[in-house]
C-alpha cells in the first residue's frame, strides 16, 4: 500500500467518523481533482438532501470536525467541497523509501489470482495492418502490460479468421494466380506479396463464372467441414500471418495465444450453439435462416434481429463468435474484447446471445475509433491504403534525421540501433496518449517532438537521469526530506508518486492513454527540476538529490515499457 493509499483511507475514515456524529450514513465520493486545488476532495452535493443543510454549510461543518492528522496536513471547504491536502514531507518520505525498496517492481502488485484475457488485433489475415487499425494492437498491449502491473495473470489472444469467402479466395489465389500476374510486392513480407494474390482472385472471381463457382464450391466443402480444405485454408492464413507477426514484432506487440475460428466448426461447437440457441423462446425463423429477436435485451430498430445460421443452415461468423466466447470464458474470469467503433452494434448483440445461452460472464468491449492521416482517410478497397508498415519505416527514418543531426559522436550502428527504439516508440506513444473513443490524427509534428508531450521527449529524460548517475559514480541512497525542500523536487517526488493510481486508472477503468499524459507530467517535472537544481554540486545534499535521481530514473523506465517502449541509457 502507498503513502497516497494511506492517505485515502485516513480521508475516508475521518470523513465517515464526522458524518456518524451528524446522525448521516449517506454515502459519499472521493475525488482526486485534476485541476490540482487539492489532493482529494469530497464534494458535499449530495450529503444535502440528508442533512438538510447548503453544501457549502456541510462543508464548513465537516471541515471544523476533521483533525489535520498523519498524512493530513490540511483541509479546507471551498464551494461544497471539502478539500484535503497531504503532508509533504510524509509524502516524500514514504515515496523514496518505497522506490528505493522495491525499485523496479515499484507500482507493481502481487498476484491477484485472477485471469484476463485481452483479446487485440485479429485483423482479417488477408493482408498487411493498415494505419486506419494501428490501434487495434498498441491499445491492447498496453492495457494487457497495465493489468499485469495490477496483479492479473493476463493472457493476450489473437483470433483468427480463418473462416469465410476472403481467406478461401486468398487460398485460391495463392494456389492459381501465377507470379506473373501479380504486382511486385511494396515489402520483402508475407503480407505485402501475397495481397496481390488476393486481389487478383477477386477481380478473376468477379469476371469469371467458373473461377466463382470453384471458389464457392470450396467454401461449401469448408461449412462442411471438410478437413482438407480446413488445413489448406490454414496453411495459407499461416503465410500471411507469419508477415503480420513481423509487423507486430517490430512494434513490440507479442500475443500469448492465437485461435482459429475454423475450431468451432471442426469440433462441432458451433452446431451446439445453434442447437441450443433454436430451443429459445427467442428464436425466428424466416425463409430457412434462424436468428434471435433482441428487442428485450435493450436493442431497438432495424437491429433487433441477431442472425446465426445462413437459409442452408450453415453457420455465421456471429455463431462462430458466441462459441469463441463461450470457450474464452471456460480459461479466463475476465475478457476483454479490443474493438473498432464500427464493432459496437455487434458487440451489444454477442453479449444478448451470451445471457440468452445462460452465460453469466460478459466480455468487456474496449472501443477505439480509427486512425487517419492529415491526407485524408484510408480506404482498404482497390489497395488504396496506408500500412502500418510504411508508418513505422517512416517514423524510424525521421528519427534517424534527428540522431544524426543531434549525436555525430556515435557510430552508424548505433545511431540506427536508436532510431529504431526512437520511430517506433514515437508511433506507439502518439497513437495511444489520444483517448481511445476519439478519432485521432497522426501529426509527424507531434510523434517527433523531441521536446513535447512525445516518446523521444519521454525516453530523452531516462537517458538524461543514466547519465546524471553514470557521471555521478557512487553514492549512497539517502532518504533524508530534510534535505529536499526545493519547490522542484517536492513537485518531482508528488509525480513520481502518482505512478500506482495512474496505473489503477489505466488497468481497472482502461484509461490508457492516462499513462502517456503521467510520463509526460513526470518528464517535465523531471527536467525542470534538473534545470533549477543543481545535483553533481550540491554538497551535503548530493547523496538526496542523486537518490531523487534514481527514484526518477525507476518510475521513467516503469512507465516507458508499461507503455511497450524502450527505455534508453542514451541519446
Amino acid at each position: 500500500m502507498t503513502v497516497r493509499d494511506d492517505f485515502r483511507q485516513e480521508v475516508e475514515r475521518r470523513v465517515k467518523e464526522a458524518l456518524n456524529s451528524l446522525g448521516c450514513d449517506s454515502a459519499f465520493e472521493v475525488e482526486a481533482p485534476s485541476s490540482g486545488v487539492a489532493d482529494l476532495a469530497v464534494p458535499c452535493f449530495p450529503l444535502a438532501k440528508e442533512l438538510r443543510k447548503a453544501p457549502q454549510a456541510i462543508a464548513d461543518e465537516l471541515r471544523e470536525m476533521v483533525p489535520c492528522e498523519g498524512p493530513i496536513c490540511a483541509v479546507e471547504s471551498v464551494n461544497g467541497y471539502l478539500n484535503f491536502f497531504i503532508d509533504q514531507d510524509v509524502l516524500l518520505r514514504e515515496t523514496l523509501k518505497e522506490i528505493t525498496e522495491r525499485g523496479e517492481d515499484y507500482g507493481r502488485l502481487p498476484a491477484k489470482g485472477v485471469k484476463v484475457n485481452v483479446e487485440h488485433t485479429s485483423i482479417n489475415p488477408t493482408g498487411p495492418i493498415h494505419v486506419g487499425r494501428a490501434r487495434n494492437p498498441i491499445i491492447g498491449d498496453t492495457l494487457a502490460r497495465c493489468l499485469s502491473y495490477r496483479g492479473y495473470d493476463v493472457e493476450t489472444e489473437y483470433y483468427v479468421n480463418d473462416v469465410g469467402k476472403q481467406v478461401v479466395l486468398l487460398t485460391w489465389g495463392m494456389r492459381n494466380v501465377p507470379a506473373s500476374a501479380v504486382e511486385a510486392a511494396e515489402a520483402d513480407k508475407a503480407d505485402h506479396r501475397l495481397v496481390h494474390y488476393y486481389r487478383v482472385a477477386n477481380s478473376m472471381m468477379e469476371d469469371d463464372e467458373a473461377v466463382r463457382g470453384e471458389i464457392t464450391a470450396m467454401l461449401q466443402r469448408f461449412e462442411e467441414g471438410d478437413e482438407d480444405v480446413i488445413s489448406t485454408v490454414r496453411e495459407a492464413v499461416e503465410v500471411m500471418l507469419g508477415g503480420l507477426r513481423q509487423t507486430l514484432d517490430r512494434i513490440n506487440v507479442t500475443l500469448d495465444r492465437y485461435t482459429w475460428e475454423s475450431q468451432f466448426i471442426a469440433d462441432g461447437s458451433a452446431k451446439d450453439v445453434v442447437a441450443r440457441l433454436k430451443r429459445s423462446p427467442y428464436c425466428g425463423e424466416e425463409g430457412g435462416a434462424h436468428h434471435l429477436e433482441l428487442k428485450e435485451f435493450g436493442i431497438h430498430g432495424k437491429n433487433t434481429r441477431f442472425t446465426f445460421t445462413r437459409r442452408d443452415g450453415t453457420t455465421l461468423y456471429t455463431t462462430r463468435d458466441l462459441a469463441y466466447h463461450l470457450e474464452k470464458f471456460r480459461r479466463a474470469d475476465r475478457a476483454v474484447d479490443v474493438l473498432g467503433e464500427d464493432q459496437k452494434l455487434g458487440s451489444q448483440q454477442l453479449i444478448a446471445a451470451l445471457e440468452i445461452l445462460g452465460c453469466e460472464s460478459k466480455p468487456e468491449p474496449m472501443f477505439y475509433s480509427f486512425v487517419s492521416l492529415p491526407e485524408g482517410k484510408m480506404s482498404t478497397r482497390r489497395g488504396t491504403v496506408v500500412h502500418l508498415d510504411e508508418l513505422v519505416e517512416e517514423a524510424v527514418s525521421r528519427a534517424y534525421q534527428e540522431v544524426r543531426k543531434r549525436r555525430e559522436d556515435l557510430s552508424e550502428e548505433r545511431m540506427r540501433e536508436i532510431a529504431e527504439v526512437v520511430g517506433v516508440g514515437a508511433v506507439r506513444y502518439n497513437i495511444v496518449r489520444v483517448q481511445p473513443e476519439k478519432r485521432m490524427v497522426f501529426r509527424w509534428e507531434d510523434a517527433m517532438n523531441f521536446d513535447g508531450n512525445s516518446a523521444p521527449f519521454l525516453q530523452y529524460s531516462h537517458a538524461r537521469a543514466c547519465s546524471i548517475l553514470r557521471k555521478a559514480g557512487d553514492f549512497s541512497l539517502t532518504v533524508d526530506e530534510t534535505l529536499l525542500s526545493d519547490e522542484y523536487e517536492r513537485r518531482l517526488v508528488a509525480a513520481l508518486s502518482l505512478f500506482p493510481e495512474v496505473l489503477r486508472d489505466c488497468g481497472e477503468n482502461k484509461r490508457i492513454h492516462m499513462l502517456p499524459s503521467y510520463g509526460h507530467e513526470l518528464a517535465s517535472a523531471f527536467n525542470q527540476f534538473y534545470a533549477a537544481v543543481p545535483v553533481l554540486s550540491s554538497g551535503e545534499r548530493r547523496d538526496a538529490r542523486l537518490t531523487l535521481v534514481e527514484c526518477c530514473r525507476i518510475v521513467l523506465r516503469n512507465t516507458i515499457e508499461t507503455l511497450g517502449l524502450v527505455a534508453l541509457e542514451e541519446m
